[in-house]
């Protein structure tokens, strides 16, 4: 199969589904709109899943899990979130199947269900209803629970990793006893998403308020990290959502107070999903494929040995043997390809699937005492002693994944806009990237940006100064200093 790639700015949406499949990261499962992750992919969603996982467990949080099947009534207990989620739900009617002599296998009629099932869209209802049964009293709070789960979203238009009918995530809901708790760790929580985002996938992100039209269904408030692409269009790449005590108004959740008073709960939820790994595709592939930060590739140095018959290849693997265990022993993700393909396949193959550092040995290499390391982020080559190739590989990946971040930081600056009217607005967001404008917090104002652009506000940022900002759309003093763009 030719790793030749579509034309990445002509077509970014085909370069991106040839990267997946090419890479052998995931493939179209038998429904339409499901997803099968493939062990390439898998692995590098269980790296982000390990480093969040470190986070959360570290904050405090601990690990639980809670039933696929949530009653469908639960669902109509809080209003807007069943508005919110409606269309995407799947439902099950039935509990069995049986043999039909015309038909095969067909639904048993007589085994309908009295309440039909939904299959979880998101779990904040039924971890409700245990959440009835677990707090009585302030002493019971808080609750820190997250789950590491599938959903299932009925999306009409899907795209690998970016949206499926299921997909991979963690959500995290918890309950506290003030307000002021659940916005500390709503905003906590939004922390921990930015340092994953930079810190390990090297994603540079926005974060802030959304506004009321584009919150969680069920919320207060959500915040969020926003990461452009290198379409330049918008990636939300996490949510935290203050829940306020809305789903314990609805569920009847109540404790006992200090001061012996009843009061309900007061909850947050967030969550990030396999969207990440589309994230990273699309913030840091090229032409040659995939590019991976190091902290969460999933092979981090490949060794590709050139040799043309046993004997060099024994000299080889003796000679890589201190290298491999020194590298294991520093826990560095460490592959070698013993395969009969050429290195010029080979070559081409390990940068199609973005591995950080590309080891080359061959007999030249041993007489020279020598090792030849290729990055995959610059296309250079650095020869290094044996002596001190394990030692320098760990700084190697370091600035690899620096250098990712500064490029995509810089991209994301030099596609960052301010204007000041809804003419110059047009002309910037009609080319793509972010802009920051006044926006006079109107609803309707939203709407007809969104209905003229198909632009959206992604949020309010933390650091919005709307301060002598006139509003695009209207000209009015603006409420807020917001970032519009095209988003996935």
């Amino acid at each position: 199969m030719s790793n030749k790639l579509p034309n990445r700015k002509s077509d970014f949406s085909g370069w991106y589904t040839q990267i997946v499949n090419k890479a052998g990261l995931a493939d179209y499962g038998p429904v339409k709109g499901t997803m099968v992750i493939k062990p390439y992919g898998f692995e590098l969603w269980e790296n982000i899943k390990e480093e969040f996982d470190k986070m959360i467990k570290e904050s405090g949080h601990v690990n639980a899990y809670f039933p696929l099947f949530i009653p469908k009534s639960f669902l109509s207990r809080e209003a807007k979130h069943v508005e919110g989620f409606a269309k995407e739900c799947a439902v099950v009617t039935h509990t069995r199947l049986k043999s039909d002599p015309k038909k095969g296998v067909i639904v048993d009629p007589d085994s309908k269900l009295e309440e039909e099932i939904i299959v979880r869209p998101t779990s904040e209802t039924v971890i409700w209803s245990m959440y009835k049964k677990w707090i009585q009293s302030y002493r019971d709070l808080p609750i820190l629970i997250n789950q590491w789960a599938n959903v299932v979203r009925w999306e009409m238009r899907t795209r690998l990793f970016l949206r499926t009918s299921e997909f991979l995530w963690q959500e995290g809901h918890t309950a506290h006893e003030t307000k002021e708790e659940a916005e500390k760790e709503t905003l906590d929580i939004l922390e921990l998403y930015r340092k994953l985002a930079e810190d390990y996938l090297a994603i540079p992100v926005y974060t802030g308020l959304k506004t009321d039209s584009e919150k969680f269904a069920g919320a207060e408030k959500t915040y969020c990290i926003e990461a452009m692409m290198g379409d330049k269009r918008a990636l939300q790449a996490g949510t935290s959502h203050n829940l306020g005590q809305n789903f314990a108004k609805a569920f009847n959740v109540t404790f006992q107070t200090k001061d012996n008073k009843e009061e309900f709960v007061w909850a947050t939820s967030w969550g990030v999903s396999t969207r990440l790994i589309g994230a990273v595709i699309l913030t840091h592939g090229d032409d040659k494929g995939l590019r991976f930060p190091p902290k969460i590739a999933p092979i981090q140095v490949v060794v590709v040995p050139i040799t043309k018959n046993k004997d060099q290849e024994k000299n080889v693997k003796q000679y890589i043997e201190p290298i491999i265990n020194g590298l294991k022993n520093a826990n560095i993700r460490v592959f070698q390809d013993w395969t009969d393909n050429s290195p010029g396949f080979k070559f081409n193959e390990w940068e199609m699937k973005g591995v950080p550092l590309r080891m080359e040995i061959g007999p030249k290499d041993i007489e020279s005492n020598k090792v030849v390391l290729a990055r995959r982020d610059t296309g250079e080559k650095i020869h290094f002693s044996i002596n001190d190739v394990v030692s320098q590989i760990p700084v190697l990946l370091q600035k690899i994944q620096n250098k990712l971040f500064k490029q995509a930081k810089d991209f994301c600056d030099e596609n960052t806009h301010i204007v000041s009217n809804f003419k110059e607005f047009k002309l910037i967001i009609s080319n793509g990237g972010f802009v920051r404008c006044g926006w006079n917090g109107d609803k309707k104002t939203e709407s007809f940006v969104k209905d003229k652009t198909k632009a959206t506000i992604r949020c309010i940022p933390f650091d919005e100064n709307p301060k002598g900002l006139k509003c695009i759309v209207s000209g009015e003093v603006a409420k807020h200093e917001v970032i519009f763009a095209k988003a996935y």
